[in-house]
């Protein structure tokens, strides 16, 4: 794969998503804010290369050359040069479109953006850009280094000469595509998020403890992780974000967040990035 990647943002999806291309040929530039940043993601990246080659599922050489085709930089025109963008920044509206108002105005003309939003509308990204037809949604799952989905996006003026292309480029990254109609929460979310806000309820109002809630999904849907679990997980502010997301843009009852899990998020339980959330980890 000799195309050339951007990838703003250098979380933990953003870096994931930035390896997967690194490790099929691809010359990739991660983008962030600071130096602060790209110092603790070089790390990161390291840290979790090596753990990989300790494990056996990666070798010395595929984690040199997994490094050697990556770059860092603070400098959105850095990116100029990109055949692919791929937005990976925090999950908010205006932040995104802030992004790619800046994007469409720095990159080539025939350069696809794509943004890896979970649940924002690819449509009203696009609307600050000249030319929205290039903007599509490429939605990788957590660690994009291992699953293999990638729901794909069209809003409304996505063409299907991008279409075809961010494809093609999934495609050569090693992860399988859905194609989605752009909708609140795409596919995966639209049927997980509300799953989890009813486990949260169950678990609320006493039905069951919340390790057998976890164990019933487990056993009974042989779902690898239980709901609970996999909300601290994703972290339980992007449930809740999700949840407010289904609701204000569907005005649909059944999508309205449980206020336990609003309760949770006001407290700052979060789940495993804060050390608590429905479960406990600093023990």
């Amino acid at each position: 794969m000799n195309e050339r990647i951007a990838v703003i943002g250098a979380g933990t999806m953003g870096l994931d998503i930035a390896t997967a291309f690194a490790g099929v040929g691809a010359s990739v530039i991660v983008r962030d804010i600071s130096e602060e940043i790209i110092s603790k993601a070089r790390v990161r990246l390291e840290a979790g290369l090596d753990r990989r080659v300790a494990k056996g599922k990666l070798s010395g050489e595929e984690r040199n050359a997994i490094l050697s085709n990556m770059s860092f930089t603070t400098e959105l025109g850095d990116c100029k040069d990109a055949d692919l963008v791929i937005e990976a920044a925090v999950e908010r509206a205006d932040i995104k479109k802030h992004i790619f108002l800046q994007l469409d105005s720095v990159c080539r003309e025939d350069a696809i953006l794509a943004s890896n939003t979970s649940s924002i509308s690819i449509t009203d990204i696009a609307s600050v850009t000249k030319h929205p037809e290039r903007v599509v949604g490429m939605h990788f799952f957590n660690p994009a280094t291992v699953m293999k989905l990638t729901e794909l996006i069209r809003g409304v003026f996505t063409s299907d000469e991008v279409y075809a292309k961010a494809r093609a480029f999934a495609e050569a990254a090693g992860k399988t595509p859905v194609e989605v109609n752009e909708c609140p929460g795409f596919v995966v979310n639209r049927l997980l998020i509300p799953m989890i806000n009813e486990a949260v309820g169950l678990w609320a109002e006493g039905i069951a403890s919340k390790e057998d809630i976890d164990t019933a999904m487990k056993l009974g849907c042989n779902h690898p992780m239980g709901p609970l679990a996999l909300a601290d997980m994703i972290g339980l502010d992007v449930c809740l974000f999700i949840m407010d997301t289904l609701y204000t843009e569907t005005c649909d009852s059944k999508y309205r967040a449980h206020t336990k899990l609003r309760q949770l998020v006001r407290a700052g339980l979060m789940g495993r990035k804060t050390g608590r959330g429905i479960y406990d980890y600093t023990k």
